[in-house]
């Protein structure tokens, strides 16, 4: 018999333990990968997930971590929100907010992309310029190739003319993101890794070594004999 959920922590509860596991050395460690937040305290995602491990749920909690504009309690924040009560204005809200890649990717993961509105966040947020809302529109699509089985194909395919349009974007977080939205598409099934390889073959013909370079690393997994059998 699974053990009932303890009670979330408290918002003072958690801002005591995220202080206590602040390391400044992980901070500089995290910098050189491309993290760099205002408000950073340089914890690991196993320690944060310790902090959501076995508690209930709560949105209020969550929208307390994300007010702190604390990078670490922004993404435990993702790990606590009650997904059924998400809203399309707290979505384009923290979209906004979002000033690293990992918080980008971590809320994307833990909460918006099984949401209903994922789907339609995935087909909109690309064509909007900041690097980061770019970036998670992309990344939901590859969430979702992931996770959601019980979409079919076509919502896929829908996705490749937003890969072509945009891979010429050549800022790296953006072209990340279509790369790994690229890939796991096409490793979903047979019918979609030849769309994903057809998407490839045209980025190749972009001049733009953004749109070739996210071409060329797809089909070197796409094209693997195991992929295409």
């Amino acid at each position: 018999m699974t053990p009932p959920k303890q009670p979330p922590l408290t918002l003072d509860e958690i801002l005591a333990r995220l202080n206590a596991l602040a390391d400044p050395r992980n901070v500089e460690g995290q910098r050189r990968f491309g993290i760099r937040p205002a408000h950073q305290l340089g914890i690991s995602m196993p320690a944060l997930r310790g902090l959501a491990k076995g508690r209930q749920r709560s949105h209020d909690l969550a929208l307390q971590l994300w007010a702190t504009r604390i990078h670490e309690a922004r993404i435990l924040a993702s790990l606590v929100d009650d997904p059924q009560s998400i809203t399309r204005e707290q979505m384009e809200a923290w979209v906004q907010d979002f000033d690293s890649w990992d918080v980008c990717d971590q809320v994307c993961m833990n909460l918006f992309g099984e949401h209903p509105l994922g789907l339609e966040m995935a087909r909109t947020w690309p064509h909007r310029p900041e690097e980061f809302v770019r970036r998670a529109g992309f990344v939901l699509m590859a969430v979702q190739a992931v996770h959601r089985r019980d979409l079919p194909d076509q919502s896929f395919q829908n996705y490749f003319p937003l890969m072509l349009e945009y891979a010429n974007d050549e800022r790296n977080f953006v072209r990340k993101a279509i790369n790994w939205a690229l890939r796991q598409i096409g490793k979903r099934n047979a019918a979609l890794c030849q769309g994903a390889i057809q998407t490839a073959q045209q980025m190749l013909a972009i001049e733009s070594p953004s749109a070739r370079w996210i071409a060329r690393d797809a089909l070197r997994e796409l094209e693997k004999p195991e992929r295409i059998r």
